[in-house]
Order: C-alpha cells, then sequence, then structure tokens
C-alpha cells in the first residue's frame, strides 16, 4: 500500500523536509524502534482525543504515555487565549471516528500532521531534544524521518504532555 498522496503533497506544498523510510508492517511504536533498531524515545505516536465538542491532535515520544491531565490543561489554556470556554471532559476517540474522520489512514498510523484535517496539533518536548523523530505516514510499512524542528514549523503547541510508562 502506498502513502496517501494528500499527506505527500501536504508536506511538498509547506516544504517540509522529510524521508520515507520502509519497514516491515508494524503496529506499535516499540515493534517500529525494534525493526529501524532505534531507540523507542525517537517515534512519534500521534493520538486522537475529543474534547466536549472537538478533536484534537497529540504527539508524544513512543517511550511515554500521554498524561490525559497535563492535556487537558494545556487544551484549557490554549482555549483561554482564543476566548474560549474550558473543555469539561477529554479522552481518547472511538475507531469508528478514526475511520470516518481520516479516510484512507490506517488505524494507528495517523500522521502528525494536524492542518490536514483541521486539527490543532499539541507535541511533547521530549521529541525535539532529538536529531531526527519518525512519524507516522498512514500506513504500517513506512515512517517519515523528520527534523523535530518541523513539529516547531507545524505550528503545534509545545509543551509536557507525556508521562513514563508504568
Amino acid at each position: 500500500m502506498k502513502i496517501p498522496a494528500k499527506i505527500i503533497k501536504y508536506l511538498d506544498s509547506n516544504k517540509i523536509k522529510y524521508e520515507i523510510i520502509e519497514h516491515k508492517t508494524v503496529f506499535t511504536a516499540y515493534d517500529k524502534a525494534a525493526t529501524l533498531k532505534i531507540k523507542p524515545n525517537v517515534i512519534g505516536k500521534t493520538l486522537v482525543l475529543k474534547t466536549d465538542k472537538d478533536l484534537v491532535m497529540v504527539l508524544v515520544p513512543g517511550n511515554k504515555n500521554l498524561d490525559l491531565a497535563k492535556i487537558k490543561k494545556a487544551v484549557n489554556d490554549q482555549r483561554k487565549k482564543q476566548g474560549m470556554k474550558p473543555v469539561l471532559k477529554i479522552d481518547f476517540i472511538s475507531e469508528t471516528i478514526i475511520k470516518n474522520k481520516f479516510k484512507g489512514i490506517k488505524l494507528g498510523a495517523i500522521p502528525p500532521f494536524g492542518d490536514i484535517w483541521k486539527l490543532p496539533l499539541f507535541a511533547d518536548r521530549g521529541l525535539l531534544k532529538e536529531k531526527n523523530i519518525f512519524a507516522n505516514t498512514g500506513i504500517y510499512e513506512s515512517s517519515f524521518k523528520i527534523s523535530p524542528k518541523v513539529v516547531e514549523k507545524l505550528r503545534a503547541v509545545l509543551g509536557n504532555f507525556s508521562k513514563a510508562k508504568k
């Protein structure tokens, strides 16, 4: 299967430098790290969350878990700056919503380019310390190797949104 054309078009039209790394089929950040022989902390996991009414995208290191309390606070801080009401709930979205919103994208392989779907992107600062990060391409058989500077170029809200895995 090929990387969805709209993702490549988005990267190229925004002059985002990337390298496509092909690999065996993987479904988790740890499998990707093992397959590519890299540390899990350089894998960017893209998660999509539902607030009271909206969706938001979050990018966290592959060796960490999302901290829902921290991301809720960050979302509310952003909403406050925009003169919007705070969200009361934030949680993971269902597979049905993913299939409907991200057509042509495999479950668990959503790229961290929120602009494509008109979603805000929140990115964990832990990824910015790395020389390169590896992000989803929309399919299970490849990854984008990108500079962490790309995350800043994507107008991501930066913060500490992850916690150590238990």
